[in-house]
């Protein structure tokens, strides 16, 4: 699915703010893994994000925002049956498989 930059950028700003970090960079998805804002779509990068469908589309979930969040790519891959799993989450300044 390709998104605009401008619901990426709405996406973006959808990840947790996190203090003394440049939420222009840096965020936290659901699962408390960081998402670095130059890394959308890399799935080379430990901070590498995607867009997810809350509600999946094969479930009626559609492009509005309010199904949209941000998410590390590998939590993102991780998902079955629409349910959010989290073998990623963060350490410090790194992200860490749990």
């Amino acid at each position: 699915m390709s998104f605009s930059e401008d619901t990426i950028q709405k996406v973006w700003e959808e990840g947790r703010i996190v203090p003394n970090n440049d939420p222009n960079d840096w965020r936290k998805d659901q699962c408390e893994a960081w998402i670095g804002r130059k890394h959308y779509g890399n799935r080379n990068s430990q901070y590498g994000w995607e867009i997810d469908h809350i509600k999946p589309e094969s479930e009626g979930g559609g492009d509005e925002l309010s199904n949209l969040r941000p998410l590390q790519w590998e939590n993102n891959a991780s998902k079955q049956a629409g349910r959010l799993n989290c073998p990623v989450t963060a350490s410090g300044k790194n992200n860490v498989r749990s």
